[in-house]
């Protein structure tokens, strides 16, 4: 007796398991602070810091009232950066040599990554708000910097930072993207509803110190939310025969 096709034929993939990203995804688009580095490192935390720092001095602000004007505008604008471009016309170069102006010795090669991320199907892009300066400095100090085919930064989308929906598609049309094959993995939510408008899947790196775009943004909208970026990219990659 023969079998009918759909007999012999092997289920997809369940959305959202390490599976469905193996089979589905080829353009791994990875944000830069506190995801391929974790919070722990401090590193960001010396960012922000220097961000204070430098609108206390550009605005003649106190320290207390330079940080509300800091936040104030990261949540209004996506970046302090930003903000202080619509409302003070500042130069972006200063603002990026200023803030990024940091102790990368805090972070330490990361092997575990480094393996990880070679199983992985395909290309890995890192799209990061900050300069690709920044972006070299972090992947060079983590031993990850062959891991990556491009890194696509500030400048890049035109100063307009994630999540403003124009950065995406600069993004895409730089690169040649094809949404439906692609994921952003982010530690901040409110970045990842306009890759999934665009048809990328999500995954969300549970950062409990970053809570932007938590009500704005059901985590359950995303493909998959984790809290150990190096134990989910091997899950991936035995998903891949690469484990």
């Amino acid at each position: 007796m023969s079998r009918s096709p759909d007999a012999t034929a092997t289920a997809a993939p369940t959305p959202g398991t390490p599976a469905d990203f193996a089979a589905n995804v080829r353009e791994w688009i990875f944000d830069l602070d506190n995801t391929l580095y974790p919070p722990t490192s401090h590193l960001f935390d010396q960012i922000d810091r220097r961000m204070t720092a430098f609108i206390g001095e550009c605005l003649a602000l106190p320290r207390d009232e330079a940080y509300r004007v800091q936040k104030d505008y990261f949540h209004r604008y996506g970046t302090s950066l930003r903000g202080l471009m619509a409302e003070h016309g500042l130069d972006p170069e200063d603002y990026l040599t200023a803030v990024h102006d940091i102790d990368y010795g805090v972070l330490a090669p990361d092997p575990a990554l480094a393996a990880a991320l070679a199983r992985l199907p395909g290309r890995r892009i890192v799209y990061t708000n900050g300069s690709t300066r920044h972006a070299e400095k972090v992947l060079d100090r983590l031993g990850i910097a062959d891991a990556f085919s491009a890194i696509f930064d500030i400048r890049d989308g035109g100063y307009w930072p994630k999540p403003h929906e124009s950065s995406y598609d600069a993004l895409i049309a730089r690169e040649g993207i094809d949404p439906r094959r692609a994921v952003l993995i982010e530690d901040s939510l409110k970045n990842l509803p306009p890759a999934a408008a665009r048809g990328m899947r999500t995954v969300w790196l549970r950062n409990r110190r970053d809570t932007a775009g938590v009500g704005l943004f059901d985590p359950e909208a995303c493909t998959a939310v984790i809290d150990d970026l190096v134990g989910w990219l091997e899950a991936v990659g035995a998903a891949c025969g690469n484990g």
